[in-house]
């Protein structure tokens, strides 16, 4: 099968490699730390961590209504002793057999006021919709990835473990789906989405991508990485994949690897950077940064995004594997084009979920 790829907008122009690491790892972070430390207020009306301390027992924990179709609740990962705080949003009725499609937040984790639900139409996209979307609210600056060691800001991160192995037996346990997933993540986490397929093939059906870099064992790529973590967090990265050149900047790079996705329903977007429809007063998400701000540290962070997903999108062509390309022609790192993408990917994701 020829590879389904739909543009529209040319790829910008690459800027130099170690340029563009320096701007992407900065960028990353202006635009992270300038971000709202506001929880959802929605978040308050759950109890939190009602399971006991070191409790496995393949389930969702304080699983709770909050309105509408909306719940939350925690699942136990023994690979971090921690129980992560979800948002879950359920088809009307929570019938069972439902599919799943697990939606990642970007550097904050979602422990900022820069998540899904704070900052995008989410909850009225899903209301008629038969899939169970599941959010963690945690992660901030980890790549969601397994850590090599103990880092000592942060512990040791096991986050691909959490969510290939433990989060989806919970989910499929106490949600009673079907165990068809897909799974999609944004900036930060764009990286990550691909990855996690990637390293466990057959869980997911379909992968969203959106503003993200598929690009971690070039210089630049590995810039963007571990400026978004020290920034985040204060973390090390060498904690995390070891120095730059060691075998996991490889292994974890979703480009060099791209063959691996095969037979996956595969979106992906970027904007260009430029200014564009939602990068004016009064249009922004809320609690979005100041508009010069998106405008100039968002344009510049997105033009490095649409470098890496133009480059990815060739790797793709190249290797004969479909996906489906939108690269705008304009647009800045930033919430609203998110949710649009969120909106525009949904038929990819739903033919996949429907497999």
């Amino acid at each position: 099968m020829l590879p389904v790829v739909r543009s529209t907008a040319r790829a910008v122009r690459r800027p130099t490699a170690v340029l563009a690491g320096v701007l992407t790892a900065l960028l990353t972070l202006s635009v992270f730390v300038s971000s709202p430390a506001t929880a959802d207020p929605r978040s308050d009306a759950a109890p939190r961590n009602h399971a006991v301390p070191g409790s496995d027992d393949g389930r969702l924990h304080s699983l709770t209504h909050i309105g509408d179709n909306l719940w939350q609740a925690t699942a136990y990962s023994a690979a971090m002793d921690a129980e992560i705080p979800l948002s879950i949003i359920r088809p009307a009725g929570t019938p069972a057999g439902a599919p799943t499609f697990y939606l990642l937040n970007g550097a904050g984790g979602g422990e900022d006021g820069a998540n899904w639900l704070a900052q995008t139409d989410i909850l009225k996209l899903f209301a008629d919709k038969r899939v169970n979307v599941v959010i963690p609210q945690k992660g901030i600056g980890t790549y969601y990835t397994d850590w090599i060691r103990r880092d000592p800001v942060i512990g040791q991160p096991m986050w691909q473990t959490f969510l290939t192995r433990e989060l989806p037996r919970a989910v499929n346990t106490s949600l009673r789906t079907n165990g068809v997933n897909a799974i999609g993540g944004m900036s930060m986490s764009a990286t990550s989405v691909l990855n996690l397929a990637i390293a466990a093939p057959a869980l997911y059906q379909g992968v969203a991508a959106y503003s993200g870099c598929a690009r971690t064992s070039t210089l630049d790529g590995y810039s963007a990485v571990r400026g978004t973590v020290y920034m985040a967090n204060k973390a090390n990265t060498d904690n995390m994949w070891g120095p730059f050149g060691s075998p996991l900047w490889t292994k974890y790079d979703p480009y060099v690897n791209a063959h691996k996705l095969r037979g996956l329903s595969l979106y992906l977007s970027s904007g260009t950077g430029t200014a564009g429809r939602y990068d004016k007063p009064g249009l922004q998400a809320p609690g979005a940064p100041s508009l010069g701000e998106q405008v100039v540290v968002g344009g510049l962070l997105e033009a490095a995004a649409h470098n890496c997903t133009s480059a990815m999108a060739a790797r793709l062509r190249q290797l004969g594997i479909p996906a489906t390309v939108h690269l705008s022609d304009s647009g800045t790192h930033s919430w609203r084009y998110w949710q649009d993408e969120l909106h525009r990917s949904w038929p990819t994701v739903a033919a996949a979920l429907r497999r």
